[in-house]
């Protein structure tokens, strides 16, 4: 604990890169057809603004291409993403930080859980 007069370093002033995976059956189910791929991804656009605190959230490329890999109607019931909150190293904006969400490919999901990443030993 710090002592009187002491500040501690807050969590949102860190770079840290997190793996999560998101459930996202749950944010489409009752959402109709041509909807549930655009909605899966604003989801996963929520998701990452609400676990990394941040306003600006970045989808890869690579990860909006595996939301829509089966087309608008069949999402993904789960995926696995990795959450990298950054540094904007543009000087004009009001956010110091941005999240960019990149998709992790794996085999099963049964027994994983939400682990950080060490970003030197990263890929």
């Amino acid at each position: 604990m710090p002592g009187k007069g002491e500040k501690t370093k807050s969590a949102l002033k860190e770079v840290v890169t997190r793996e999560y995976t998101i459930h996202l059956h749950k944010y489409i189910h009752g959402i109709g057809f041509k909807k549930r791929a655009p909605r899966a991804i604003k989801a996963i656009k929520k998701f990452a603004q609400k676990q990394m605190r941040t306003t600006d959230v970045r989808i890869d490329t690579k990860l909006n291409k595996e939301v829509w890999s089966k087309g608008v109607r069949n999402v993904p019931f789960r995926i696995r993403v990795r959450l990298h909150r950054k540094r904007n190293d543009d000087d004009d904006t009001a956010n110091k930080f941005y999240t960019l969400v990149t998709h992790v490919h794996v085999e099963s999901f049964k027994g994983l859980e939400t682990k950080t990443v060490d970003v030197d030993s990263e890929d």
